[in-house]
């Protein structure tokens, strides 16, 4: 419930801050007053759409504040829990700024939340029923709605699996869509991957082997140089007649002779004695490289071939063999986890038709527990339309088949017929405005029994009606206040009688600013308020000695 509300610098409320009680509470005054404006200010903290419009002349921003009770219902804990916001003090602090830029701040329990979330909040919060809202009975869309909200918390569940079914059925069916629309595109490209993997693959390329390849067929193509060279340097180093090797060697032996003379003389002839061993090493290593150098011509063509394939492998899949072989288990991997095989189109389509099969039944029990329901309804319905003075009235649950949905097979509209002898007919073409409000407050009294402590608010439901009716639509009111917190603007004395608490509210004008003003009213004001409702301008005796009756009727 509504526990305090604190309005400042909207429309034409300055400063404004209210305690409301459980149970019934009239919000009276004269029209223009600003009865109005408070309860524009409650929808807006139920995530109604705002307006610059709303924000006070010459102001910046308006704040809106609300203190509610923790909403008991098990569908709320999940969504607090899902937007972070705390719960564990048992509140709602729901807050709303606005700002002449059109920049709105909400904030839950401290916490910051979009517009459309304090949209959800609002549903669990307060319900709000206007002179114009009845559009929601008018409109057959939303009845399916109403009469599943009269189902048991087992039929509930069973919708939300339901529901759940339904949208793995239609991912289901999206995913045979799009395989069906794809599935030549995906073959093609499945083809070429495997192309690709298998080009790959039968090239067995190996990290390191191009470099290994071009440094065999540089030796390859250099061969007779390699020959020519080295026999050279060996002949050079060993030939008999003028061996570079006898030459060092005698220096060798000259230079030792004269070593341990000087210092000078050793170094030069340690140098020369390990250029000549180094060179003896260099002739024998030249001699064996001689030795087993073969050209074949036949292996330098298959370096070729094997360094052009390669290079076309490069040109295709990437800048080095590295590269390839990165590329080739991408593919490999998208190949494995490919859901596109022969034979998977039929099993997606029989999954498909098995789930629809599945689905159907699931919606067939539906509508077979909607059936019950609505049964439950028409004599509730019946039974409440009979103490607002329409004893002739008809209500029916009247159901349509139609095509798998997210809510089953059930189309469901309400008929009605007010006079006996008529047919029944839909709701929306047969009753008046009058007939609306009544109906109207059947459900809610109904609805109100199952939903526990919520915020009820009816502004001026109660338009267009007088006598009898009039006090059958306060007892109604108030019978809604005994199951939830109702709060009541009206023009009605005899609704204004029923409540458990008064509030009138005014306007003044202070510095030249009209300002609203909330009074709750004690007992004697009650009565000289009710009698106002009841003559207008001029109050009689006799008129305050009606207020005072009927005030003593409603406590009894």
């Amino acid at each position: 419930m509504l526990q305090e509300l604190s309005i400042k610098n909207f429309a034409i409320i300055s400063s404004l801050h209210l305690t409301f009680a459980d149970k019934m509470t009239a919000l009276t005054g004269e029209t223009g007053a600003g009865k109005s404006i408070i309860i524009d200010a409650v929808s807006l903290l139920a995530g109604a759409r705002s307006s610059v419009e709303y924000i006070r002349q010459g102001s910046e921003h308006c704040v809106l504040e609300g203190l509610f009770d923790l909403p008991i219902h098990k569908d709320f804990q999940k969504l607090a829990n899902e937007l972070g916001i705390e719960t564990e003090e048992g509140i709602l602090v729901v807050q709303r700024d606005m700002n002449v830029s059109g920049k709105n701040i909400c904030r839950v329990n401290g916490r910051i939340v979009t517009l459309s979330n304090l949209r959800r909040i609002g549903h669990y919060i307060v319900d709000i029923q206007g002179q114009n809202d009845h559009q929601e009975l008018m409109n057959p869309d939303a009845h399916l709605r109403l009469l599943d909200s009269f189902g048991s918390e087992d039929f509930q569940a069973e919708k939300r699996r339901y529901r759940h079914a339904y949208h793995e059925y239609l991912e289901l069916a999206q995913r045979v869509r799009k395989y069906k629309q794809n599935e030549q595109t995906f073959v093609q490209r499945m083809d070429m991957l495997t192309f690709q993997q298998e080009e790959i693959g039968s090239a067995e390329l190996e990290v390191g082997e191009e470099e290994r390849l071009i440094e065999e067929r540089d030796k390859l193509v250099n061969f007779q140089k390699i020959v020519d060279t080295l026999s050279y340097s060996y002949q050079a180093l060993t030939n008999d007649e003028a061996s570079a090797l006898d030459g060092i060697g005698l220096a060798s032996q000259e230079l030792q002779s004269i070593a341990p003379l000087d210092d000078a003389y050793q170094t030069i002839s340690d140098n020369v004695h390990s250029a000549y061993y180094l060179l003896q090493d260099a002739a024998t290593e030249i001699s064996r490289q001689l030795d087993l150098l073969e050209l074949d011509e036949e292996r330098l063509d298959t370096v070729n071939e094997r360094l052009e394939l390669i290079h076309q492998l490069k040109r295709k899949y990437g800048d080095s063999i590295e590269s390839i072989l990165a590329y080739y288990q991408t593919i490999s991997q998208e190949l494995i986890e490919s859901d596109f095989s022969e034979g998977k189109l039929e099993l997606l389509e029989k999954e498909l038709e098995e789930k629809k099969t599945d689905l159907t039944e699931d919606a067939l029990q539906l509508h077979a527990k909607r059936q019950k329901i609505s049964k439950r309804i028409e004599e509730a319905i019946q039974q409440e339309l009979k103490q607002l003075y329409m004893e002739n009235a008809c209500f029916h649950v009247h159901f349509s088949e139609t095509t798998i949905t997210e809510h089953g097979i059930d189309e469901i509209e309400f008929y009605i017929t007010t006079n006996p002898g008529e047919p029944l007919k839909p709701l929306v073409k047969v009753a008046s405005g009058g007939e609306i409000s009544r109906v109207m407050l059947a459900l809610k009294t109904i609805f109100s029994r199952k939903q526990g402590l919520t915020s009820i608010v009816f502004d001026e439901v109660d338009t267009g009606v007088s006598g009898r009716v009039a006090q059958a639509i306060a007892d109604k009111i108030y019978q809604i206040g005994e199951n939830s917190q109702v709060l009541c603007i009206t023009h009605l004395p005899q609704v204004a009688a029923k409540a458990d608490h008064q509030l009138f509210i005014r306007k003044e004008v202070v510095e030249n600013r009209t300002i609203t003003i909330v009074e709750e009213l004690s007992p004697s004001e009650r009565i000289d308020e009710i009698a106002r409702m009841l003559a207008g301008t001029e109050i009689t005796e006799l008129t305050i000695q009606h207020a005072r009756e009927l005030l003593e009727l409603a406590k009894k």
